[in-house]
């Protein structure tokens, strides 16, 4: 249902705004009045500035998208949050901006399948499946392609396949396209000409199809952070970016309304009718720019039939200069086929997802290999070369350590504070061995805890040194201190903690409240550590293979 009012409310805001007497699809047109293509796209982004401004006086937080819901916080997401980045999506494409809707509905359905879960109460694990259960519902409405929709919930959403948990996320995406279709639809697929079947001689083609399609979309990431970067430098208010980067996109789209919105009607217009070499290297340009711009600025939505799109035209400008050099080889058409795949699956990372996506698109099962084959190629070259896709690039330019949608968020939550032991035996560095010996028999302890009288860490000595034959009992506790220096604080990780523990070579470290008071608060050994990290691989291992479900 989101899908659907989302994309009928955007076509009806195209009509209106650019005067339009077709289905409000921008993109095929091959010309638009001028003025309104460029002020539509500039007083769309002021107003989506004014809109944010007062969404960020009243919301101060930073809405959780679902594939950080499901790394970070168990598939919680809020419906509030996930509304206003849903209208924030239509404000952006409405006026033309030159992303995609996708963002925006499988934003508001993960967040309806999370509040669902809330209401139900049901486990971590299965909120994370019904967030998933959500996007890939709207991604499979969106393009009427439900298996499409499946994977896409599995490989970015989900981030594992399991057959426990193919059941309802196949019953959500088949339901979703059926509403969709039940209410009208709301694309249309691409139709083929007639091409060749491929064969073995069209491998090495495909392949070389692949990595320039990852070499495309690498590109294509660096210039989003190209353009973050440029327009977060100017001495702008935040609200008039979004503005100025409308201004922008609608300059370039004066050569063509194809730079418009996502391209769902350029793709097949390209398809269909062909553009010559010229025309389709400046639209490559032009979208990608457009693209990178309407991010950089502060427009909201994705890039995933962007991607499309800029995929057809990497493919077809590769089909041109195939046949120009061998005229038997690969079709113009099929390049741009193999394209749309390639350059998605760079960008996007979802190489299951596209190829299920472009064949239930193209209705057409002879490309299964050529698009398996040039998927994969993107694949590998961007992550030899690169190493993020699009989701995972922008986590990584916030300082997140996020690779994918798989649940990491026990890591963080077991933290020292939640490890240690409050328990510990304490004294003074100036106490004598031969009291601490009658106080500690061998085996009460392993190590006995060093403060001073204001409670200060002082250092830690093990029992067994205490007790060893060659310290007189005159000796002080302070002369035998180990790690003085060497000290955790609660908020650490797990995985911070045992980097620790390595570098001081110590069986337990003591955890101080912060460096300043250097304050005793608890004691943690570095196989209690370890231990709770095995259990937690494994619990995790467990949910992803679906032999149990977690808390």
């Amino acid at each position: 249902m989101s899908v659907w009012l989302m994309t009928r409310a955007t076509l009806l805001a195209h009509r209106l705004l650019y005067d339009l007497h077709n289905d409000g699809r921008l993109s095929g047109l091959d010309r638009l009045d001028p003025w309104r293509t460029v002020l539509m796209p500039c007083l769309g982004g002021l107003a989506l500035g004014m809109f944010g401004l007062i969404v960020a006086r009243r919301y101060r937080h930073r809405p959780v998208d679902p594939i950080e819901a499901n790394a970070l916080h168990g598939g919680r997401m809020s419906v509030r949050d996930s509304a206003i980045v849903a209208f924030q999506t239509f404000m952006s494409n409405g006026c033309g901006a030159s992303l995609g809707l996708e963002a925006g509905f499988s934003q508001i359905a993960a967040a309806l399948g999370s509040r669902c879960g809330a209401l139900f109460r049901v486990r971590r694990a299965d909120m994370r499946i019904l967030v998933g259960c959500g996007a890939g519902g709207a991604i499979g409405a969106a393009f009427d392609a439900p298996l499409a929709g499946a994977f896409y919930a599995f490989e970015l959403v989900i981030g594992t396949y399991s057959l426990v948990n193919l059941a309802p996320v196949a019953i959500a995406s088949i339901s979703a396209v059926g509403v969709v279709r039940l209410l009208g639809g709301v694309t249309a697929t691409v139709t083929m000409l007639p091409h060749a079947a491929l064969g073995m001689r069209d491998s090495l083609p495909v392949m070389l199809l692949g990595v320039t399609c990852g070499l495309a979309g690498i590109a294509v990431m660096y210039g989003v952070t190209f353009a973050e970067n440029f327009f977060r430098r100017l001495s702008l208010p935040g609200w008039v970016r979004p503005g100025l980067g409308g201004l922008m996109v609608g300059g370039l789209a004066l050569y063509s309304p194809s730079i418009l919105s996502a391209g769902h009607a350029a793709v097949r217009k390209v398809l269909v009718e062909g553009l010559p070499v010229s025309t389709l290297v400046i639209l490559l340009v032009f979208k990608a720019v457009a693209s990178s711009i309407s991010i950089g600025s502060g427009f909201r939505g994705g890039l995933f039939f962007a991607s499309l799109f800029l995929g057809v035209l990497s493919g077809s400008i590769f089909g041109h200069g195939l046949t120009a050099l061998f005229p038997a080889a690969l079709s113009v058409t099929t390049c741009a086929i193999l394209g749309m795949s390639a350059t998605a699956v760079a960008i996007i990372g979802v190489p299951m997802t596209m190829a299920c996506l472009i064949l239930e698109m193209t209705a057409d099962l002879s490309l299964a290999s050529g698009v398996l084959l040039a998927s994969v190629m993107s694949l590998l070259t961007v992550r030899r070369l690169f190493g993020y896709s699009f989701a995972t690039w922008r986590f990584h330019q916030r300082g997140e350590s996020i690779r994918s949608a798989i649940d990491i968020s026990w890591l963080r939550e077991l933290t020292v504070g939640r490890m240690m032991r409050h328990e510990m035996t304490c004294f003074t560095p100036d106490t004598l061995l031969g009291q601490a010996r009658q106080c500690c028999p061998l085996g009460a302890t392993p190590q006995i805890v060093l403060v001073d009288a204001s409670g200060t860490y002082r250092g830690i000595v093990l029992l067994s040194e205490v007790h060893a034959p060659d310290h007189p009992d005159d000796r002080m506790l302070g002369d035998l201190a180990l790690h003085q220096n060497m000290t955790l604080l609660p908020e650490m990780t797990c995985r911070e903690a045992a980097a620790f523990f390595e570098q001081a070579e110590a069986d337990a470290l003591v955890v101080i409240a912060d460096r300043l008071s250097r304050r005793v608060v608890g004691l943690l050994s570095e196989k209690y550590v370890l231990r709770r990290y095995a259990e937690a691989l494994d619990r995790t291992r467990r949910e992803l293979t679906g032999e149990v479900r977690g808390q």
